[in-house]
């Protein structure tokens, strides 16, 4: 079986880019994109000529590290999944694929399909973390969290940080995943008393780097993670909390 690949080739970030096709042999309807893209690498090397570079780690759907645009789409054609879970035989009738690094501004590309994704980086260390006491663990169950605001808090943290929603919105906004962060924290008791310097904080930064929400949810549709858009809500509702308590104070 052959597929054709068009993939975006760019030397670093100021250089220009080019798609460049290439005829893949041997690919079978249970590869990942990620193992088609192995397989081009193989025969490319194999040529002489230089790999296509891409970002890749677990392979298992939860690092975060892989992320492509495929036929325009971050991450490919199957909704709410990570490239390196996209398989040929999702899409049977599949025979050309045109692969690019995450479009965004705040992505700028590295070399090919590999992008900079930092600025999430600096969303987290803004504000997504806590300050806790260092010293001996406590007991598991020292404090007592309640099996609904648990599983709340579990769905957030589910957020894998591979940045398809960014590149999935039309103004480049981040709020899926920031909102992520900061439900994640709100939600149990050692977030809530940074919470608001914590939405301050976060906020400020998707300011600084990213783009304001488009109210489309393109977000979700392609998130790994199946984040809920109430993540987005949380952004301005966390930022409105944290100002007006600020002003009581």
């Amino acid at each position: 079986m052959e597929i054709t690949i068009e993939a975006w080739r760019q030397e670093h970030r100021d250089a220009p880019g080019r798609f460049e096709t290439y005829v893949v042999a041997g690919v079978t309807e249970q590869m990942s994109l990620l193992e088609v893209l192995d397989l081009l690498n193989e025969q490319l090397v194999a040529a002489g000529d230089e790999p296509v570079a891409f970002d890749s780690d677990c392979r298992e759907g939860i690092c975060g590290a892989c992320g492509i645009t495929v036929d325009g789409r971050p991450h490919g054609p199957v909704p709410n999944t990570p490239s390196c879970l996209q398989h040929l035989r999702q899409f049977p009738q599949t025979t050309r694929l045109r692969l690019e690094p995450l479009r965004a501004n705040a992505f700028p590309v590295v070399r090919d399909l590999a992008v900079d994704r930092s600025a999430l980086d600096r969303v987290i260390e803004a504000g997504g973390h806590v300050d806790v006491r260092t010293g001996q663990a406590a007991d598991a169950d020292a404090e007592l969290v309640g099996h609904d605001t648990a599983e709340r808090a579990l769905d957030f943290a589910g957020c894998i940080g591979c940045g398809a929603c960014v590149a999935a919105c039309p103004n480049g906004a981040a709020h899926l995943f920031a909102g992520a962060k900061l439900l994640h924290l709100a939600e149990l008791s050692y977030g809530k008393q940074e919470r608001g310097r914590r939405a301050r904080a976060i906020t400020g930064q998707l300011d600084h780097d990213f783009g304001p929400c488009s109210s489309f949810g393109e977000c979700a549709q392609v998130c790994p993670a199946d984040i809920d858009l109430a993540a987005v809500a949380a952004v301005n509702r966390e930022s409105i909390r944290a100002g007006l308590r600020r002003r009581s104070d």
